[in-house]
């Protein structure tokens, strides 16, 4: 039997380092936009599938920034560890990324 994963974009307010309160996005990394950073938080992915992310280097921790999409739209170029990386959107929604925002993020411009 087959069950589908839906990945849900929710946002969490967590206090600062100074205890204001500061958004951080949860999301799959095909969600993001060019020139986006994220962290890795997880994998959805299973078996042979899950295996290569790891190897590409999609561990917790690692810093992703979102390069560019194909002319076509899929796939999308990631930097990752060093490296250019190519993911399809069905690989991408099975990383679990928290967007890191930049100064460019805060004011909604891309």
């Amino acid at each position: 039997m087959m069950i589908n994963r839906m990945v849900l974009t929710p946002k969490w307010q967590l206090p600062d380092k100074e205890g204001e309160m500061a958004m951080e996005v949860i999301t799959s990394l095909a969600n993001l936009r060019p020139g986006s950073t994220a962290e890795v938080i997880s994998l959805q992915a299973r078996n042979l599938a899950r295996r290569r992310l790891l190897d590409l280097g999609l561990v917790p921790g690692t810093r992703v920034v979102v390069m560019r999409h194909s002319p076509s739209g899929d796939p999308t170029a990631y930097f990752i560890r060093g490296s250019t990386i190519a993911l399809r959107r069905e690989e991408g929604q099975q990383v679990l990324v928290r967007q890191l925002l930049t100064g460019g993020d805060h004011n909604g411009s891309h």
